[in-house]
């Protein structure tokens, strides 16, 4: 009988069948073999040896860390993150991502295509520390993922391909974590790899994210040879047992002048340079190392280090370096220790608004999934205070008060359910309807009011509807769209369907946006890029059962202008008895700085008094008409709006007004010399030498702007920027001219003008004049 999670799955009479036969059954059930499994065992099942989560409810907040791992695409985040989840005992096996069958790599889209989309909360304890992990994606349209989760966490793990170094995503992931001032430790993975060198991956982390590397352990051997790695800061070496299929074996052995003389005096080299480098960073172990060590940096005390370096990653002066190989099992037990040692709890890392609340509470919602059995689930991170079941809970952004049903642990696409969750945690709520990414809660209306109080902002300002507002906590920054296409149901009759199925996917993703275009009432999707529209497709079809139909991808062009207008417009109309009368006079130009909404000035003659009655009147009418285009409907940035006149008639409603402003400014725009803008990606080709002419003559064709050619170890890397429109389709190009041997990144860098040939030829294409070839 084979039983696969505790549930009979065949049988067969063994006495009557060979071992082949009974393999090949074996291959032919696995289809049958569900892939959830079970993370927590009941009592009395036979192997229970898998921790429950319930054994770590309310650690103390210094034993708790809130990680995420961040990296290039295929990097090993995921792989490393499942060995983690083994080690710490949570789960009975370990998952592979070509198998499909990964913790945090639940969705069906991702096991497939062997790539993270989703990042994935998972809870754990190791060593006394509870540690909440979460995995990000690496591909670019899925970079608002890796934002708004970077958003929440006190400390990060960056992994390292170690024969490629730093990559193009890495460096974007890189200064996420700058922006959000997260401390971080860097993890070189896959030192088995051919063409896998430690000091290279170290001198790119030092070159290129101007980062000062602690090199805290060395690897023994690399490629083939790797068979472990020495930890520098005790001089000892760990080796893994070769026998051992799972890596859970292996042995630390201090280094002996007998046994290992080089390795010894490569660790001491190693050691006391790292000693050097931490005391120029930190005062106090300077004074420690300078006062008592002198002499011999051998005697400083590896506690002594280990504390300083804690500082330092602390302060963001440095990051610690380790390696290993997830894939081969090695060398993640000591990221663990590394992560609990080194990385900060909630209390060391520094929260202004949080002496504002004293104590109550006060919590950011950073992600939210829809359930199909709960509704959606929202990811909380708290800040302070305490989290109940059935708790009352008020939403300041959207200024209403929910009720939050059930309380989880998260862990993948699998909870636990728990009691209470205290400040410093990461939660996952049933039953809040309303709130999405980047809203701010806390217990009450009147909590944030007597917080905002304390802070000393009671005062109403300028545009805040009330004194709550000012305590909301910074939410996630969206960017732009740069792709867009139609989509339809299969039938008007799933045309509720659909919105429903698009609300709930945009309540997910904020990078998705869906709006309605109003020349042909068609539902146009806007997307980061092809993979991420493809996807959002996919999730449509598997999730809400709709067969739809996508029109062609288009690109998201801008618009501007490069001269100055003045337009001056006239409304009036009689309503009833009453007369609205407006007149408008404006000048419209080139902005001085990049914007991507229109900069609204006041000529000096223009009244303050009426100024201030129907500024939001003029704001949203000048908003509005940048919205649309004069030459392709695209949205207009770059422009800086002058009102020199405003005259209004007693009683003329606020939409008269809107209306006359917003006529004049497409007057404006109308007039001007109009120029389109492209989205400009910055591109990393990494190919081999012997196709390194093909791709160039290629990018050569789609006005690529070749900026450099770097060298990696056996590989060339080409740097440079491409229009977006030249790059539809190109994996496949790329694939085919490099018998698949090349890879490629693609990231949004700016907008540029169009050549004037360029221009022309997409305003005939779009106007249906362009030359059937």
């Amino acid at each position: 009988m084979f039983a696969v999670n505790n549930r009979k799955v065949f049988s067969v009479p063994l006495n009557t069948m060979c071992y082949c036969k009974i393999k090949a059954i074996l291959k032919r059930s696995k289809t049958r073999v569900p892939l959830r499994r079970n993370y927590s065992s009941p009592a009395g099942v036979i192997g229970n040896d898998v921790k429950s989560l319930h054994s770590i409810i309310s650690p103390p907040v210094a034993k708790i860390r809130n990680i995420g791992i961040m990296a290039h695409i295929d990097a090993g985040k995921t792989t490393t993150t499942e060995r983690i989840l083994y080690y710490s005992g949570y789960t009975r096996s370990l998952g592979d991502v070509d198998d499909g069958d990964t913790v945090t790599d639940f969705m069906a889209q991702e096991r497939e295509r062997g790539i993270t989309i989703q990042s994935a909360a998972v809870t754990f304890d190791w060593k006394g520390y509870r540690v909440n992990l979460i995995d990000t994606p690496g591909h670019v349209d899925f970079t608002l993922e890796v934002e708004r989760c970077l958003r929440v966490l006190d400390g990060a793990v960056a992994v390292f391909d170690a024969s490629a170094g730093v990559e193009a995503q890495t460096l974007t992931v890189w200064k996420q974590a700058d922006k959000h001032k997260i401390p971080r430790i860097c993890f070189l993975n896959k030192m088995d790899k051919t063409g896998a060198s430690f000091n290279y991956a170290v001198e790119s982390i030092r070159e290129k994210l101007k980062a000062k590397p602690l090199i805290l352990q060395l690897p023994i051997g690399e490629a083939r040879t790797f068979q472990g790695v020495v930890d520098v800061v005790n001089k000892e070496k760990l080796l893994w047992n070769s026998n051992s299929g799972d890596g859970k074996d292996f042995e630390r052995k201090p280094l002996l002048e007998t046994s290992d003389p080089e390795l010894l005096k490569e660790t001491i080299e190693a050691r006391n340079s790292l000693i050097e480098q931490v005391a120029d960073l930190d005062d106090e172990f300077a004074d420690l190392v300078l006062g008592e060590f002198s002499d011999n940096f051998d005697l400083v005390p590896a506690e002594k280090l280990q504390t300083a370096i804690h500082r330092v990653t602390l302060a963001r002066a440095a990051v610690p370096v380790l390696c290993g190989s997830a894939l081969k099992n090695k060398g993640v037990q000591p990221l663990l220790d590394a992560i609990t040692m080194y990385l900060p709890s909630p209390e060391e890392r520094e929260y202004g608004f949080l002496q504002w609340y004293k104590g109550d509470l006060c919590a950011l919602a950073f992600k939210v999934l829809h359930d199909k059995q709960r509704g959606p689930l929202v990811f909380l991170r708290i800040y302070s205070g305490t989290l109940k079941p059935q708790l009352a809970i008020h939403n300041i952004n959207r200024n209403c008060t929910e009720r939050m049903s059930r309380l989880l642990l998260p862990f993948a696409d699998q909870h636990v359910e728990i009691p209470s969750l205290t400040a410093g945690n990461i939660a996952l709520t049933v039953g809040l309807k309303q709130t999405a990414t980047g809203d701010t809660i806390v217990s009450s209306k009147s909590s944030a009011l007597a917080a905002a109080r304390r802070a000393g902002r009671g005062e109403k300002k300028p545009g805040e509807n009330n004194e709550a507002e000012s305590l909301l906590l910074a939410g996630v920054e969206i960017p732009e769209p740069v792709f867009f296409c139609t989509i339809e149901p299969p039938s008007v009759a799933k045309q509720p369907d659909l919105d429903h199925a698009l609300d709930r996917l945009q309540r997910e993703d904020p990078s998705l946006k869906v709006r309605i275009d109003p020349d042909s009432g068609q539902t146009v999707l806007c997307g980061m890029g092809e993979l991420h529209i493809e996807i959002i497709h996919d999730r449509i079809k598997r999730e809400y059962g709709l067969e739809t139909y996508l029109g062609p991808l288009q690109v998201a062009y801008r618009e501007t202008i490069l001269n100055s207008v003045r337009a001056t417009d006239i409304l009036d109309r009689t309503l009833g008895d009453k007369r609205h009368f407006v007149r408008a006079d404006l000048e419209a130009r080139p902005g001085e700085a990049p914007s991507s909404r229109a900069v609204i000035e006041y000529a000096d003659c223009v009244s303050e008094d009426l100024v201030q009655a129907s500024r939001e009147a003029i704001e949203n009418a000048v908003h509005s008409a940048c919205l649309q285009g004069p030459l392709l409907g695209s949205p207009v940035q770059d422009v800086a709006i002058t009102l020199h006149s405003l005259m209004i008639h007693p009683g003329t409603s606020t939409a008269m007004v809107n209306a006359c402003v917003s006529r004049c400014v497409q007057k404006a725009l109308k007039k001007a010399e109009k120029q389109v803008l492209e989205p400009l990606m910055s591109l990393e080709v990494t190919v081999t030498g012997d196709y390194l002419s093909p791709v160039l003559a290629d990018l050569a064709q789609r006005r690529g702007n070749i900026q450099e050619i770097q060298t990696r170890q056996d590989s060339k890397v080409v740097i440079g920027f491409v229009p977006l429109a030249e790059m539809m389709g190109y994996s496949t190009v790329l694939r085919t001219l490099t018998s698949g041997s090349a890879t490629f990144a693609l990231e949004f860098s700016t907008y540029q003008a169009m050549s004037p040939q360029d221009q022309t030829a997409l305003l005939n294409q779009r106007s249906g004049l362009a030359q059937v070839l």
